[in-house]
């Protein structure tokens, strides 16, 4: 599985993308960030673009490992989940074209986003996100080489 927290900067300020899910889907009524699984053949990276593009049409300026992770116990599966998670600057020309998983999105701060995101986790990560932008200490080396 993977996470990844798609952001646009307007006037130096991030704003986080974030979608709602639809009915007769999991997390139905939740705003979240993309998420998804990794398919046979793929990186992790690879299915953060892919799921990018599936939920939203949208392709990334730029994807970054964000140095931290989603770790959580699933007590369905009895698995703990330890899933990576990348940021993907987006332009703030694109438009978003949602697919049927999601019934609505729209762009918010990061103190609107935290109180829409219900998960810890993804709290923390989009807090972290938002740090490492504003701070300007997205490291080279967590840049990812897409094109």
């Amino acid at each position: 599985m993977i996470d990844l927290y798609p952001y646009k900067i307007v006037e130096e300020e991030p704003f986080f993308l974030l979608l709602k899910r639809s009915k007769g889907h999991i997390y139905y009524g939740q705003w979240r960030m993309i998420g998804g699984k990794v398919e046979s053949g793929e990186t992790y990276w690879q299915a953060a673009v892919r799921e990018l593009f599936e939920e939203t049409e949208l392709k990334p300026l730029k994807l970054w490992t964000i140095p931290s992770i989603n770790s959580f116990y699933e007590h369905g599966t009895d698995q703990i989940l330890h899933i990576p998670a990348f940021a993907a600057d987006i332009s703030v020309s694109e438009k978003v074209n949602l697919n049927s998983e999601h019934s609505g999105f729209d762009w918010f701060s990061l103190e609107d986003a935290i109180t829409r995101i219900s998960w810890p986790e993804q709290k923390r990560l989009i807090q972290l996100t938002y740090s490492l932008i504003t701070s300007n200490q997205i490291l080279e080396d967590w840049y990812i080489d897409i094109h």
